[in-house]
């Protein structure tokens, strides 16, 4: 009895030394993509480049993230993830200059930036404090996110500002449930990949951010 006492206690000390591992390992490579990603949106925002259009974007991040997903468990997954959250800085430097370029633009930005890091880090720091297992989100997530993204397409090829802004309330609701999602899959042993986990987190946050710059400036009237 003492002996599958004691060996309970040491796989509970590895689970939880592996837990923390991982933790750190992820939001390591989260705040260096983040870094990358603002300097990649500095330069396309400094270049004035233009944005390159949705059909560009869904087939370079798709692509990308494909090419992440299989390279996951080696260090050019490393790479891969510095070439996703790069390309997605470069697509996200037009959109912040558009808002900018509004008489309330930088107010806009700011706030959506505040309430981005808000978000992200009272959720994350609730689900590893609190370790709860919401895994029973992730059908939910999965079909929701699925759903708002052709709903987004709809709403931007047929040119419904209306339906936009619902998507844009929609993924808000969505990320921070993802958030939730993820962080609780780090901590409860759901997922062991820090390189997957890095890029869930990374979407939520960019997806947060653009959806609360829309909603933020609809509502300030600068929309």
């Amino acid at each position: 009895m003492n002996y599958n006492a004691e060996s309970t206690v040491v796989r509970s000390q590895q689970s939880a030394v592996q837990t923390n591992k991982l933790l750190r390992n992820t939001y390591s490579l989260l705040a260096m993509t983040l870094l990358f990603s603002a300097m990649t949106a500095g330069v396309s925002m400094a270049l004035n480049l233009p944005h390159p259009g949705i059909i560009i974007t869904l087939v370079g991040y798709f692509g990308l993230l494909f090419l992440t997903t299989k390279l996951r468990n080696s260090a050019w997954g490393i790479v891969s993830v510095f070439a996703l959250t790069g390309f997605m800085g470069l697509t996200l430097g037009p959109i912040v200059n558009a808002y900018l370029g509004l008489p309330n633009g930088p107010q806009i930005v700011m706030q959506a930036l505040g309430g981005t890091g808000i978000i992200f880090i009272a959720l994350s720091a609730y689900a590893v404090k609190s370790e709860k297992d919401f895994s029973f989100m992730g059908g939910f997530l999965f079909v929701g996110i699925l759903v708002a993204f052709l709903a987004s397409l709809a709403a931007f090829f047929f040119e419904m500002p209306g339906l936009s802004l619902a998507v844009s309330a929609m993924f808000v609701l969505l990320m921070a449930g993802l958030i939730l999602f993820e962080t609780s899959q780090i901590v409860n042993g759901g997922e062991t990949n820090y390189i997957m986990a890095t890029i869930t987190l990374y979407v939520s946050i960019y997806n947060l951010f653009v959806s609360l710059l829309q909603l933020i400036g609809a509502f300030s009237g600068d929309d």
